[in-house]
């Protein structure tokens, strides 16, 4: 069976290839064997697993995954979670030797919640990741609650969708950004249901419009108390910065608009705050998180709360909670070619499905 494999290098000149691979014939204790029927395509960060060690000639690709738990010798002899045909979803670990691709993987029981039979595959890959880190910017790190205010940066994106609708969902109002015309006007027609009228959005600020100011917005917005969370998806340390961040917002505009006592939620790994910021910050009681959920399967050290939020993000996707904005899935022969364009951020998520 083939699999969709990387070579880590420098990141502009990655190549993804479909290879060969086996499936594992010793399964451990807590192991199931899984029958792939969809898998998310997510830009890999090829730093994170230099950092953690994860030294291999080629990165497996594609993590966010559901399927059905095979029959047969294919359930480890100490696994209690699910029973054989169970339709599961989950994340495969950063050390998982079998690319997502795979027609079966193999993997721990722990990595894996039950798929809500209304859920599709589709839909179940698409949003298990995006909306663990929704969970984990606004519940884990910024601890929102109701009556807040919350600006969610590049809003249109496939995780700025799920934390505009867990937002909303626990009473807090919510700015949202839009990079382009179009995702202007997805985000306006973003509604909470199925023929409800109310906007999930307050307001959405055009910074692809240099007519529009962002600080100036929310802070008209708010009446000038400013936004008492930030999530941003990228942030301009300086002035100059590449064409790909023209649409991200400068650090001391961020630190400008943030609210007394807020929380600045950033995805940014290599943000630097120079001492006035972090003045600015200790004048404003206000506190800064980095949002990196690969922590998660990384240390085991709350792994029920980490279970508990996956079933709550398919929970929450069953009920409509969560609408996920879905592109046309591709077969496994067109995902070298999508892989390419996600990593090199020329598309967003994509889904690859079997056939």
């Amino acid at each position: 069976m083939k699999g969709l494999y990387c070579k880590p290098g420098d990141q502009g000149d990655v190549k993804f290839v479909l290879q060969e691979t086996n499936v594992p014939t010793n399964l451990g204790s807590h192991q199931v064997k899984v029958q792939v029927k969809s898998c998310a395509l997510s830009p890999v960060d090829f730093k994170l697993y230099e950092d953690l060690k994860f030294e291999k000639e080629h990165v497996p690709v594609g993590r966010e995954i559901a399927g059905v738990v095979l029959q047969g010798l294919h359930v480890g002899p100490k696994v209690t979670f699910f029973q054989p045909d169970d339709e599961v979803v989950g994340i495969l670990p950063l050390d998982a030797e079998q690319s997502g691709l795979c027609s079966i993987v193999v993997t721990d029981e722990y990595n894996l919640v039950q798929k809500p039979e209304k859920v599709s595959w589709v839909e179940a890959a698409a949003v298990i990741k995006d909306g663990l880190r929704a969970y984990t910017a606004l519940h884990t790190l910024a601890r929102m609650a109701a009556g807040q205010t919350v600006l969610v940066l590049d809003g249109a994106g496939p995780f700025g969708v799920l934390a505009i609708q867990l937002a909303h969902y626990h009473g807090v109002k919510v700015l949202a950004t839009a990079s382009s015309p179009e995702d202007q006007t997805f985000l306006e027609e973003l509604r909470p249901s199925v023929g409800v009228q109310e906007s999930l959005l307050a307001r959405v600020i055009r910074v692809w419009d240099s007519k529009q100011d962002l600080v100036d917005s929310c802070l008209e917005e708010t009446g000038g108390l400013g936004v008492d969370i930030i999530i941003d998806s990228g942030v301009r340390l300086y002035e100059e910065e590449p064409e790909a961040q023209r649409h991200c917002p400068h650090k001391h505009d961020l630190l400008t608009l943030l609210s007394v006592g807020g929380h600045w939620v950033t995805t940014e790994q290599h943000l630097q705050l120079d001492p006035p910021d972090s003045h600015i910050l200790f004048l404003k009681a206000a506190s800064l998180s980095f949002l990196n959920d690969e922590v998660w399967t990384t240390s085991r050290a709350k792994q029920g709360r980490y279970l508990h939020i996956l079933k709550d993000v398919m929970d929450k996707l069953c009920t409509g909670t969560f609408r996920p904005q879905l592109v046309d899935p591709v077969p496994l022969y067109e995902a070298t070619v999508s892989m390419e364009m996600v990593q090199r951020k020329q598309a967003r998520k994509r889904i690859a499905v079997k056939l």
